[in-house]
């Protein structure tokens, strides 16, 4: 079966992947300045919440099974808000710049827009992956 050009192949081609992997880049390179201190808590806490976004949505495509792959981008929707309340705390005691914090905060509600959308997409589709 011929495959039209842009079709879903992998996981990698997914919009909300890609996105998913831009915050988790931006939240490497954010966290960088902060503290040595906080190498063990909100670096920590906020890095691995990031990474657990597109994490969730490659694992959950892997999965190969409609109701699987919805619920792991449902776990992914959990860690994006996850990282958006980090963000928050940490332009609230100040480790972020509020001019940091916004286009981050952003990014993060444009693509939890962009999963609420495509899990319920996948909802209305019937079959497997």
């Amino acid at each position: 079966m011929d495959q039209m050009p842009g079709a879903i192949r992998d996981y990698r081609d997914l919009i909300v992947w890609k996105e998913a992997m831009d915050i988790a880049e931006h939240v490497y390179l954010l966290t960088r300045a902060f503290p040595r201190e906080e190498l063990f808590g909100m670096t920590s806490q906020m890095r691995r919440c990031a990474v657990s976004i597109p994490a969730n949505i490659a694992e959950g495509f892997g999965r190969a099974q409609r109701r699987s792959f919805i619920q792991f981008l449902r776990i992914a929707q959990g860690s994006l808000k996850e990282l958006e309340t980090h963000v928050v705390l940490c332009t609230r005691i100040g480790l972020i710049a509020e001019d940091q914090s916004l286009p981050l905060e952003a990014r993060c509600t444009t693509l939890g827009k962009r999963l609420v959308t495509f899990v319920r997409s996948l909802e209305q589709e019937r079959g497997t992956l």
